[in-house]
């Protein structure tokens, strides 16, 4: 394993989305031709499957030096009334393009700190949404909490307006690496907001671990997997940490490469990691991602409708999503779009009743083609060409570029198929490379992904 980590350990995307956003070509993409792929993807879903509803919550009260989200550091909370206000403008601005009233399958409240915002804020954002808009059939509600500051108000008003789902960045819970990574929270915080969440009734609690952190030795995972094992989440991210201090600098710059484990001792906490958390009885999901077979993430793994997008994984697909506030970005399937990243400049422009994107990307036949067989890896971890809807050019090029992972018994390639093998999940971003045919054909000049492993 030591010998395909070092092989495979290059710069690659993580794939929430395809083509990746530095492919994105603005040269065919204007807002207008936004709105009508929005429009098209809305009439084609809405009645049946409903939409997703992504809000970023811009605002952390403190600076954690591992986070790559886009974020305004502040303590004063007066921000919230009027960004709350914005946000439903452009919500406002969003439901006017649409024939009826959408019906929201999944929404997600992400940041920032979603619990920065009071319990009454949040529920005024929650009650505005949906004076716009329906609760799809089976809906799933879901916030990322701040253990620190996730109080008993925050779970009870969520859950008054729909929330069932939680999930708690926890990262590593060894003092020298919260240090360095700026987030300290104890193991007390973290198991007061799980155990207060599921008093209240919420069917999912997730936490977020990370491996590869500056200062994290297989020993410091091992103890927080363990500690993790003791409050039994229902599902877990854990995944490895991105150090791409060129493109997010701040607190990334606050370490060395140095700090950091190397490749080799990265892939040893992740199987260590992931050899306990099967002990106890979960089982991976897509990349990264862990779950109990009774959440609803293993459950839709096992009738097949996992699903990925700008939120990650998801329990089940929509071909529209849209993203509401500073930096986010929508999905109409056909295309991509994505928010202006200053808050002062998204203000301005939702004041102006302008939808307030910046940059998107209109997928050509051959993008849709490549997409569905990255969903399909990422998500099933095997894939199919036999039909003529799925074929494209490049195959056998793409197929070229996996034979030395098929004789590293990585992948299985027969006539029309690639089913990745178990030697192969933890290089799935690697496979899915492969078939990124706007990569092969121009290689960026400069570095933009975290590595692979």
């Amino acid at each position: 394993m030591c010998s395909l980590v070092q092989k495979y350990n290059i710069p690659g995307p993580r794939y929430t989305s395809y083509p990746t956003v530095p492919y994105w070509n603005m040269d065919t993409f204007s807002g207008k031709k936004w709105e009508t792929t929005l429009a098209q993807s809305f009439t084609e879903s809405n009645a049946e499957e409903g939409i997703s509803l992504y809000i970023h919550l811009p605002f952390c009260e403190s600076l954690c030096t591992f986070c790559g989200c886009h974020k305004r550091i502040t303590k004063r909370h007066e921000v919230e009334s009027p960004y709350i206000k914005t946000l439903l403008k452009e919500w406002e601005l969003y439901t006017n393009l649409f024939s009826e009233r959408p019906r929201i399958k999944e929404l997600h409240l992400g940041g920032g700190t979603p619990t920065f915002f009071s319990p009454e804020n949040l529920k005024t954002l929650i009650n505005g949404i949906f004076k716009l808009a329906e609760k799809a059939e089976g809906y799933e509600f879901s916030f990322e909490g701040h253990p620190n500051n996730t109080t008993r108000e925050h779970l009870q008003a969520l859950y008054d307006v729909g929330f069932r789902r939680v999930s708690y960045g926890v990262q590593d819970y060894n003092e020298t690496v919260q240090k360095a990574i700026h987030r300290i929270q104890p193991f007390e915080n973290v198991k007061r907001a799980t155990e207060v969440a599921r008093e209240i009734g919420y069917t999912s609690v997730g936490h977020d671990i990370i491996f590869g952190l500056p200062f994290q030795s297989l020993e410091h995972v091992k103890e927080t997997i363990l500690k993790t094992k003791e409050l039994r989440p229902d599902r877990l991210a854990f995944y490895s940490y991105a150090h791409v201090p060129w493109l997010k600098g701040n607190g990334q710059r606050g370490y060395k490469d140095v700090d950091l484990p190397s490749a080799e001792e990265k892939r040893e906490q992740y199987e260590k990691g992931k050899k306990l958390l099967i002990e106890v009885g979960y089982n991976e999901i897509g990349m990264d991602h862990f779950a109990l077979p009774s959440d609803s993430l293993h459950k839709s793994m096992d009738i097949g409708e996992l699903h990925r997008n700008f939120m990650g994984y998801t329990a089940s697909k929509t071909q529209l999503m849209v993203g509401l506030g500073a930096s986010s970005i929508s999905d109409s399937w056909y295309s991509f779009a994505q928010n202006v990243k200053s808050l002062e400049e998204y203000n301005h422009l939702v004041e102006n009743k302008i939808i307030p994107i910046y940059r998107g990307h209109i997928l050509t036949r051959e993008d849709e083609i490549i997409r569905k067989h990255i969903l399909n890896l990422m998500c099933t971890y095997q894939t199919s060409w036999s039909s003529e809807s799925s074929y494209f050019k490049d195959i056998e090029t793409v197929l070229g570029k996996l034979q030395e992972m098929q004789l590293d018994q990585l992948v299985i390639i027969s006539k029309n198929t690639l089913q990745v093998t178990q030697e192969g999940k933890p290089f799935i971003r690697n496979i899915c490379m492969a078939f990124d045919v706007l990569l092969h054909r121009k290689a960026p000049e400069t570095r933009l992904f975290s590595m692979t492993i």
